[in-house]
């Protein structure tokens, strides 16, 4: 079998490959299929699919993020491996090949995988609270062979292409200094402004096309070694219009309460009886008295924006009946997203909620995209301001984030499954031996096993 490269562009559907020759010719040389995606259509938990061939329910990712119980807390953007259950395609591949190599770019959940060359974003947390921009590199020594890991251009406001540049010629040195017999590699760049300015905006088909040139040089070094290429999406990204506010509705019902440090408003997961996770497009609510489920799903139920409310039936049917999700899940409509907001007065919120801040806020939050749009020059001086404070040794705080949602004109979301296969997650890949119209995600870890069938 020869070499393998994964490719995962996400944000990557149909529509947009018209905008990226490069990738197109990936498909020209093999086959491109559409893509089947779980719910929630989010990277962890599609990424944990695709590698374990199971649903949410077997690997138990039920999100980005969730309310771990056993700790009380909501976390995102957890690292290690071993949240992920099942077994991955590297296991699989070793029982057939021992000594079979592996290199995780960037793919999610990296940390303590049981693969040969890591890496993934890991800023360095100075003990003074200042946060600065590197990566973790499994084994340690490969960490010198790589510049600075771009992190501001990664996520947040400056989010943009240098950080996918960084990822694909970090990608392109392990594959000729190490040739691994399977490489993931994670290419976020088409999620910033899709999100930003949703699908149908000409900024989104221009961003298709800078990555596309991006990922050249890479896609060509693959191909002239032989390297059968696989390029994949987790899911499309949709255009969105309005915001929806769950915990909001909980607080005003007196199902979630908040504690007050220094005037701040805290969520208190302890002694709410309900509270959600958002997450782009769907919510985990957790209620904490199974008595109070069925009162809680009709008052979500009527929340305009939401357009069906799972219970432990509706779970079942999507592959999301697992413990670690919500005791209700939210699908919002087609063109709403949720918040995380809990507050009901913008003075009363936690300072990190106007920062760039993703392991603290108990949800997804896309203003973190944007410059504050209520004053985005002001919040610019801050920026520029706190990089001073920074240069010069001194603790800062980036709280250039905005806070009102309705202005924040976020146009782009997902977590749905789509509607238009157009609009869809993709596959392409450079074997032709292998070629099928429609995979599903739990079908591609067998694909990867067994490129040509």
């Amino acid at each position: 079998m020869n070499p393998h490269l994964v490719l995962d562009v996400v944000g990557l559907t149909p529509r947009l490959l018209e905008h990226m020759p490069r990738l197109r010719r990936v498909a020209e040389l093999g086959y491109q299929a559409e893509l089947g995606t779980v719910l929630p259509a989010v990277t962890c938990s599609a990424q944990s699919t695709f590698l374990t061939g199971l649903p949410p329910s077997g690997h138990g990712v039920v999100g980005n993020g969730w309310y771990f119980r056993e700790l009380g807390e909501v976390l995102l953007w957890r690292q290690h491996n071993a949240l992920v259950g099942g077994e991955k395609v590297w296991q699989a591949a070793r029982r057939e090949r021992p000594g079979f190599t592996v290199a995780n770019v960037c793919w999610w959940y990296a940390m303590g995988a049981d693969v040969d060359w890591t890496i993934t974003p890991r800023p360095i947390y100075r003990a003074d609270g200042r946060k600065e921009p590197d990566c973790y590199t499994y084994p340690a020594d490969l960490h010198g062979e790589f510049p600075t890991f771009p992190l501001f251009t990664y996520w947040g406001p400056g989010a943009g292409i240098a950080s996918s540049a960084w990822i694909a010629e970090a990608t392109r040195h392990l594959l000729t200094t190490r040739r691994p017999d399977l490489t993931l590699s994670y290419v976020p760049h088409l999620d910033y402004d899709l999100q930003r300015y949703g699908p149908s905006d000409p900024r989104s088909a221009a961003a298709a096309a800078e990555l596309d040139k991006v990922l050249g040089p890479l896609l060509d070094t693959a191909l002239d070694r032989d390297v059968t290429v696989t390029v994949l999406s987790e899911y499309g990204i949709t255009d969105v219009s309005r915001p929806v506010h769950v915990n909001r509705l909980l607080r005003a019902e007196g199902l979630l309460n908040v504690h007050t440090q220094a005037g701040m408003e805290y969520l208190d997961p302890w002694t709410s009886r309900a509270f959600a996770v958002a997450d782009h497009q769907i919510a985990h609510v957790y209620v904490r008295d199974a008595a109070d489920v069925a009162a809680v799903a009709k008052l979500c139920a009527g929340l305009p924006g939401v357009a069906e409310v799972l219970d432990e039936e509706g779970k079942a049917a999507y592959g999301l009946d697992h413990p670690r999700s919500g005791e209700l899940v939210l699908l919002a409509a087609p063109e709403a997203w949720f918040t995380y907001y809990y507050w009901l007065d913008d003075a009363r919120a936690p300072d990190f909620a106007r920062l760039v801040e993703i392991h603290r806020k108990p949800g997804y939050d896309p203003a973190e995209l944007f410059f504050d749009p209520a004053a985005p020059g002001r919040a610019k001086r801050r920026a520029a301001l706190a990089l001073l404070r920074k240069k010069s040794g001194m603790r800062y705080l980036m709280d250039v984030v905005g806070l009102d949602a309705g202005a924040l004109a976020v146009r782009g979301s997902h977590g749905l499954l789509p509607r238009d296969p157009r609009d869809g997650p993709v596959l392409l890949c450079s074997d032709p031996a292998a070629a099928r119209d429609r995979i599903a995600a739990t079908e591609v870890k067998e694909a990867l096993l067994h490129p040509a069938g």
